[in-house]
C-alpha cells in the first residue's frame, strides 16, 4: 500500500514545487525541459546526475541554474589535471595554535556539488568521489564525516574521444543515478538566447531567484521514497536488469545497484506526476538515462556498430511486461 509520507497533499505540495523549479530553470536553459526533468527525478530519488556533451550546449550552466533555484549550500569544483583527491574530500592541518590537527573539508561538503569537466581529472581523483556519492560521508585520516541532505552531484563531462579527457571508472559510473545530453538547441530557442545575452542587459540567469529551499527538497525526497512499488513493477524492473546481463551484445550489463537506482528514479517519477505508486511505462521511460552509461558495449556490438544504447532499445522492447 501507498506510505502515508506520498499523501495527497504532499503529494500535490511536492508537484507545485518541482513546477516551480522546472520553470526557473527552463526560463534560462531554453529548449530542454526533458532534461531539467532528469534532473529533478535524479534529486527527489537521492542520486547524482552525469551530463555529458561536447564543449559549448550548456552542461555547466544547467548545473549552475538548479543549483541556483534552490536555497541551498553549492560548492563548485573545477576537475582540473592537477586537482588532488584531499581538494575533493578535505584534509587534516596542523593547528600552531591549539597543536592538533583540523579538519578543513574539500569541495564536497555542500548540498549540491557542481563538478565540472569531471573526465578531466586523474582517476585518483575521480575514486576520491566514490565514497561520498555512494555512502554520503567522507573518511580523512581514519575519521568519518557525515554529509548533509539533500546532496546532489551534477557533473559535466566531455564525450572521452575529446583531448585532455579520461574514460570515468566503472565504479564511478554506476554511483551515477542518471546520465543525459543536452543536444544542441533548436534554432527558436538559439535565437532567443542570442536576444536575452547580447543586449547588454542582465542574463536571465543573473536575474533568476531561489525558488525551494533545503528543507522543502527534503520533504519532497521523503515523500518521493513514499511512493509504491507493486511487486509485478518490481519484477519488471529486475527482468530488465538481469536482460542486460545476459545479452550478448553488451560486455557489462546493469548493475544491481542499477536496478535500485531505476525504481528509485521511477518513484521520483511517479511523486512528480501526482501519482503515489509506479507504472512499468515510468521504468520504461527512464530505463534510457539510468542504464546506458553503465553498459558497455561487446565485440558484436562493436563489429556492427551498434552502441548501448540501441542495444538496450531492443532489449526493451523485448521483455513483456510483467503483470499480477
Amino acid at each position: 500500500m501507498p506510505d502515508p509520507a506520498a499523501g495527497p497533499d504532499r503529494l500535490h505540495a511536492l508537484v507545485e514545487t518541482t513546477g516551480r523549479i522546472r520553470a526557473a530553470v527552463d526560463g534560462v536553459i531554453e529548449g530542454k525541459s526533458e532534461v531539467t526533468r532528469i534532473a529533478l527525478v535524479a534529486l527527489l530519488a537521492e542520486g547524482h546526475l552525469l551530463i555529458e556533451d561536447v564543449p559549448g550546449v550548456g552542461k555547466t550552466m544547467l548545473s549552475k541554474t538548479l543549483a541556483r533555484a534552490l536555497d541551498c549550500t553549492v560548492k563548485r569544483v573545477q576537475f582540473t589535471p592537477d586537482l588532488l583527491p584531499s581538494d575533493v574530500t578535505g584534509v587534516s592541518v596542523y593547528n600552531q595554535e591549539t597543536r592538533d590537527f583540523e579538519f578543513r573539508p574539500g569541495g564536497v561538503f555542500a548540498n549540491i556539488v557542481v563538478g565540472d569537466e569531471i573526465n578531466r581529472a586523474s582517476p585518483k581523483t575521480q575514486s576520491a568521489m566514490l565514497e561520498c556519492m555512494e555512502e554520503r560521508q567522507v573518511t580523512v585520516d581514519g575519521t568519518t564525516y557525515a554529509l548533509e541532505t539533500p546532496f546532489l552531484v551534477v557533473a559535466t563531462q566531455n564525450p572521452v574521444e575529446m583531448d585532455g579527457t579520461y574514460a570515468l571508472p566503472e565504479a564511478q559510473r554506476d554511483r551515477f543515478m542518471a546520465r543525459v545530453s543536452m543536444g544542441y538547441p533548436v534554432k527558436a530557442a538559439e535565437i532567443a538566447m542570442l536576444a536575452s545575452h547580447t543586449d547588454g542587459a542582465s542574463t536571465p540567469y543573473d536575474r533568476l531567484r531561489p525558488v525551494a529551499d533545503a528543507a522543502e527538497v527534503r520533504s519532497m525526497i521523503a515523500t518521493a521514497a513514499g511512493v509504491h512499488v507493486s511487486e509485478a513493477v518490481q519484477r519488471y524492473a529486475v527482468a530488465i536488469a538481469d536482460a542486460t546481463r545476459s545479452a550478448p551484445e553488451l560486455r557489462l550489463g546493469a548493475s544491481p545497484r542499477a536496478t535500485l537506482h531505476l525504481v528509485r528514479a521511477a518513484k521520483a517519477s511517479a511523486a512528480m506526476e501526482g501519482r503515489d505508486y509506479v507504472v512499468p511505462d515510468d521504468l520504461l521511460a527512464l530505463a534510457p538515462a539510468v542504464l546506458t552509461h553503465r553498459l558497455i558495449p561487446g565485440v558484436e556490438a562493436l563489429s556492427s556498430g551498434r552502441s548501448a544504447r540501441e542495444v538496450l532499445d531492443g532489449l526493451l522492447a523485448r521483455i513483456p511486461v510483467q503483470a499480477g
